[in-house]
């Protein structure tokens, strides 16, 4: 019976924000604009998460820096480009879409169409080979033949 109980409550239980009291601003619109400022900021740390829902340290410094820059009067796109330039392109859940990451994401199809046409090719080349080629000569045979018999 013990055993469901937990079970159940594991199941029931929520996911608790990582975000400390002691962080929240005291302006409402403030902290909404941190809040989704922070939710497209990746945790260096945890990778997959972002900086709202992660107990790490550098999260935390992270969400402090940007109440700081939202209380400093920056807009949520200098907040973002502060943070990107001090961390780089990595801490953006989303990267933004630019030549590089167009480059990075036809990349992968464009090996994958390299590789499709190597190998068409070189099939195609193989099957061209004479019969002649294919076949073995008389000093062959005779020692196929041989080898067979051993």
């Amino acid at each position: 019976m013990m055993r469901w109980l937990v079970l159940a409550f594991c199941l029931l239980a929520s996911p608790v924000a990582a975000v400390q009291p002691g962080e929240m601003l005291a302006d409402p619109a403030l902290e909404a604009r941190a809040r989704d400022i922070s939710q497209g900021l990746r945790c260096l740390v945890c990778q997959n998460e972002n900086i709202d829902d992660s107990n790490a340290s550098l999260a935390h410094d992270l969400r402090v820096l940007v109440r700081d820059r939202l209380t400093a009067g920056d807009s949520n796109a200098e907040v973002v480009d502060f943070i990107v330039d001090r961390y780089g392109e990595f801490v953006l859940l989303e990267p933004r879409v630019t030549g590089s990451t167009i480059a990075l994401w036809l990349a992968g199809p464009a090996m994958l169409i390299l590789g499709v046409a190597i190998a068409l090719t070189y099939a195609r080349r193989r099957g061209r080979a004479s019969p002649e080629e294919a076949r073995l000569s008389e000093a062959e045979a005779t020692r196929l033949r041989d080898i067979m018999n051993e």
